[in-house]
């Protein structure tokens, strides 16, 4: 891959993703010592930056592959991405979907007019479901990261970047991002290596699933021993993608690991001081920025917050307990 593809795919998204804005607060900056800057994806459409890797990727496709539709798995992000961007293109989708994925995220995907399948996250094969269903209706599958396409779609995100940091005069400083698969992470580092090299792109991952965090330190790919047991079921993948993790390898800094809790300090902070409904795993590269502050370097960090579908209790239970 390379800078020309994500620079295709702004011009592909122009006109249908939003162009996110760069906050800050003081109250963040004092709790963490530093400048925070924060890029909330969860205001893009569908609540989540899957949007702009699926309107890319869907808008590529040819007139046949229209027709026959898509399939995609996902717990419920890029699910709902795909489904919007299907229906933009008079696609057929169907995604699969984990059971337990949060109530609202398989609610909207279907209100967006996909068919869901579901399956259970500890004993079902989504990759062997989503090839029996796209081999039987002849459907084009969209990888949620580990898709050239939906690559540089996320990488739209470290243009819009590269450009507010130099508005803001920012230099030197690290771009925390929340990883599951890497597609976001290994989307933004392309970019930002052309457009702002001086930004260093640090994955963060909840505890137990830091699968890339390990994959970095042991340059090769890890697997994570389990499958659930997190509140942030939007980053939580087996392991790093054959596509993603070399583009992480050659441009990323080491891995951030937050538990649990921190991501649910960092919602109730981004209600309070930024207004923003946040899931949990969007929240994790704040939390890293907010609470582990010791393992970032420089005067500023930028942080990118990638989803915002969260359920009620969820998101009450963040409020209750620490706004």
């Amino acid at each position: 891959m390379n800078i020309n593809e994500i620079r295709n795919a702004a011009r592909r998204n122009a006109g249908h993703v939003r162009r996110t804005p760069l906050l800050t607060s003081p109250f963040l900056d004092e709790i963490a010592g530093r400048q925070v800057y924060v890029k909330p994806e969860c205001l893009q459409h569908t609540g989540s930056f899957k949007y702009r890797g699926a309107h890319n990727a869907i808008s590529q496709l040819t007139t046949e592959q229209r027709e026959f539709g898509v399939i995609a798995f996902s717990s419920g992000n890029h699910a709902q991405g795909i489904a919007l961007a299907a229906r933009q293109n008079q696609t057929p989708a169907t995604i699969v979907m984990p059971s337990d994925a949060p109530q609202l995220k398989i609610d909207n995907t279907r209100a967006l007019g996909a068919e869901v399948v579901l399956y259970d996250r500890e004993s079902g094969d989504r990759d062997a479901i989503g090839a029996a269903l796209a081999e039987e209706r002849q459907l084009t599958l969209i990888k949620p990261f580990d898709n050239e396409a939906v690559i540089a779609g996320q990488g739209t995100i470290g243009l819009e970047l590269a450009n507010q940091a130099r508005e803001e005069g920012i230099r030197n400083a690290q771009v925390l991002v929340p990883c599951g698969g890497g597609g976001l992470t290994a989307g933004v580092a392309l970019a930002l290596e052309h457009d702002a090299p001086d930004l260093t792109v640090h994955p963060v991952e909840p505890t137990g699933f830091d699968d890339v965090a390990r994959s970095l330190h042991s340059d090769r790919i890890e697997a994570n021993a389990q499958r659930t047991g997190s509140i942030c079921d939007a980053i939580i993948t087996p392991s790093p993608g054959q596509l993603t993790f070399p583009i992480m390898r050659r441009l990323c800094g080491a891995g951030i690991v937050v538990p649990d809790e921190d991501c649910l300090r960092a919602m109730a902070q981004a209600f309070t001081r930024l207004k923003l409904v946040i899931e949990p795993g969007g929240a994790i590269a704040l939390a890293a920025a907010l609470f582990h502050r010791h393992q970032i370097k420089g005067d500023a960090v930028i942080v990118v917050v990638s989803g915002g579908n969260v359920d009620a209790p969820v998101f009450t239970d963040a409020l209750n307990r620490f706004a």
